[in-house]
């Protein structure tokens, strides 16, 4: 192939990515525009294209995500499937909150262990399935644990004391792995007083756009909930 044809088979692919791109942006701008025009109180943080045809992934300021079809207004709430079993909004979800690692100060959290694989745990000390994380990771050589305690005051009323009362410990480590196996489950927490570290904590979860718990990043994925099959993946990559 000479020189001249592919210096012109590289400028119409230069061209065309331009045109794409250029087609992409006309099409978020006017989405935009429609979704401002119809639902002028939404915040929004990112407008992306959906595998439907005229539908739009909105991405609001709460980390949410709904869709929209700016040709006619219409929105909508809810999971998008794929007929082979992918769920594309958590997917869209779990790229968002991946991109938020950096936004955690690790010197703010409880370490646990020395180990290749980074995993970052926000949890709820009387939540059933942070527990259940807690138990896959116990004793784990393999993992380097940095842990933010995100009490929810609705579901586990005491749970927001027994956080503070780990954050405000001697020793952190030891009063997680205590409260975690359940110890003051049935009676009352040992005298402490509270060094206003959970309320840090919160904020820190608050910022990052964290509803529910347990959410890991595992080597700097993220994972919403307690899935030992993909904690298995991820620290086996």
């Amino acid at each position: 192939m000479s020189r001249f044809i592919l210096s012109l088979l590289l400028l119409l692919s230069f061209l065309t990515l331009n045109a794409c791109a250029a087609q992409q942006q006309e099409a978020a701008n006017d989405t935009a525009a429609a979704l401002t025009r119809h639902y002028p109180q939404i915040k929004y943080q990112q407008i992306n294209p959906s595998p439907i045809a005229g539908v739009y992934e909105i991405i609001v300021e709460n980390g949410e995500i709904i869709y929209f079809v700016p040709a006619s207004g219409h929105m909508f709430f809810g999971d998008l499937w794929t007929d082979d079993g992918h769920n594309l909004t958590r997917e869209s979800k779990s790229r968002l909150m991946s991109a938020k690692l950096k936004e955690f100060p690790l010197d703010q959290a409880i370490k646990i262990g020395d180990g290749p694989n980074q995993v970052i745990e926000v949890t709820d000390p009387d939540c059933p399935f942070c527990r259940q994380s807690s138990d896959f990771f116990l004793g784990r050589d393999d993992v380097t644990r940095y842990i933010f305690l995100f009490p929810i005051d609705q579901l586990h009323p005491h749970a927001a004391d027994k956080a503070r009362y780990i954050l405000s410990a001697a020793d952190p480590e030891q009063a997680y792995e205590e409260v975690f196996s359940g110890q003051f489950d049935q009676q009352p927490l040992p005298p402490f007083t509270d060094n206003g570290r959970l309320e840090l904590q919160r904020q820190i979860a608050k910022n990052i756009g964290i509803h529910g718990t347990p959410q890991f990043w595992i080597n700097g994925q993220h994972v919403a909930g307690f899935n030992p099959q993909q904690f298995e993946t991820l620290l086996n990559k």
